[in-house]
């Protein structure tokens, strides 16, 4: 937790017939993680979204995996996305923007962001294959879908080039970490203030 400031943390539950979902994250962290959604990739991809973005993730999720992934994909999305407006509250002295182009061997991914309070994704990633392993490579779309409109974020997402489709999922959720931890760290030129003409962040 950054000195002198109030904490940032918050958690959230979600239960639906679908998925069982507990949540927890801290946005002044330092990038440890607990996740288990049953899901190896996606725990992977979850693992590099803390580390990389500095907030502590705690997730533990039971969906109905029997029948796919993608409940348990989109609804630790909401929760995320949930926890992470929650914590930020009314986001004032937060940087607020960011961007970053992201390599990783042949791959870079573009990831940008205004933590708004108005949810907006736009998605330019392709991949060449439907699976990765087994998990469905769709679903890294319907997860940050999910957390955009959760944590009240515009969202721009472009894989400028790759082969490997690995890469290409992992090059998204550490470019959107970069650029959450530097939209959601705080401005010391303007603290305590909403950075926004309008004095709100809440869309």
């Amino acid at each position: 937790m950054a000195s002198g400031k109030e904490k940032r943390a918050a958690s959230v539950s979600r239960k639906t017939k679908e998925t069982e979902i507990s949540v927890s994250v801290d946005i002044d962290g330092s990038g440890s993680f607990d996740i288990s959604t049953g899901v190896g990739f996606f725990d992977h991809m979850l693992e590099q979204l803390s580390r990389h973005s500095l907030i502590d993730i705690t997730v533990k999720a039971k969906g109905d995996l029997h029948i796919d992934d993608h409940h348990t994909v989109e609804d630790t999305g909401i929760a995320i996305g949930q926890a992470i407006s929650k914590a930020l509250g009314d986001r004032r002295g937060i940087a607020r923007y960011a961007s970053l182009d992201l390599a990783m061997d042949e791959t870079l991914t573009r990831a940008a962001i205004d933590v708004s309070g108005r949810p907006f994704l736009v998605w330019n990633v392709g991949f060449s294959a439907p699976k990765v392993g087994t998990f469905d490579t769709e679903l890294v779309r319907e997860f940050f879908q999910a957390l955009a409109q959760n944590a009240g974020i515009t969202l721009h997402v472009t894989n400028h080039y790759g082969a490997n489709n690995h890469h290409i999922a992992e090059t998204c959720f550490k470019a959107v970490a970069r650029v959450l931890r530097a939209a959601t760290e705080h401005d010391p030129r303007q603290a305590g203030v909403v950075p926004s003409t309008k004095g709100t962040l809440n869309g």
